[in-house]
């Protein structure tokens, strides 16, 4: 299969690969027809580019369309591609492709009455706003690394998850992800409020650790 058939896939399915992208990986992407590597790469990345999307404003089909454009773009680019940490990270080089396809998008909607005349050799025309949108105003960048850290924040939970015994993971996702009392947590589970806390400190440093592990592997 090759990575443009990849983008078909299923959008609804969860993404369970790490955020991370070593550059290891970059070079493997290079052979468009590794199956496996581009699979990684599309889990990885396409909740990230479809979220920001969405909240960029964007429809699910122009959303989707975005995660598509993205993915061929960078099967398009791969085979050359140098990765060079010094000119700039992956994550930046794909928020930018992202924001190129944003537009996109938007220019692509019909004129909502936004116009101006620009007077041309043999006439005039009328051209839309939208059109004339600089990338550099549309403000993604905080979308962006707040999707990014969400992203990294999942992956680190699911890491943590497999590490450690899935009752007190429980207790922890009962606790603070769902904001259950420590008194009916630990009704619950058959244990102490004084158990709760602690399981919580405990989980919550080795999830920090993970979290930093992550933030380092990323390219």
């Amino acid at each position: 299969m090759p990575p443009q058939a990849l983008i078909t896939l299923s959008m609804a399915q969860p993404q369970d690969e790490l955020l991370r992208t070593r550059a290891t990986l970059l070079g493997r992407l290079k052979d468009l027809q590794d199956q496996s590597s581009w699979r990684q790469f599309f889990d990885t990345y396409w909740g990230l580019i479809y979220g920001v999307a969405r909240q960029a404003g964007l429809s699910d089909a122009e959303a989707q369309d975005v995660v598509q454009e993205v993915m061929s773009e960078v099967a398009g680019h791969m085979p050359t591609f140098q990765y060079d940490p010094r000119r700039g990270s992956f994550k930046s080089w794909l928020l930018t492709k992202t924001r190129w396809r944003i537009i996109d998008q938007r220019r692509k909607r019909p004129p909502v009455g936004n116009s101006e005349t620009v007077t041309r050799t043999g006439g005039t025309t009328t051209i839309s706003i939208d059109r004339l949108i600089d990338p550099a105003s549309i403000s993604i960048d905080a979308i962006w690394e707040a999707e990014w850290e969400k992203s990294v924040l999942n992956a680190a939970l699911a890491r943590v998850k497999e590490k450690i015994d899935p009752e007190k993971f429980q207790i922890f996702d009962f606790y603070v992800k769902k904001e259950w009392p420590a008194e009916k947590v630990a009704t619950t589970f058959g244990t102490s409020v004084d158990q709760v806390y602690l399981i919580k400190h405990r989980v919550t440093e080795i999830l920090k650790e993970e979290v930093k592990r992550l933030e380092k592997e990323m390219v």
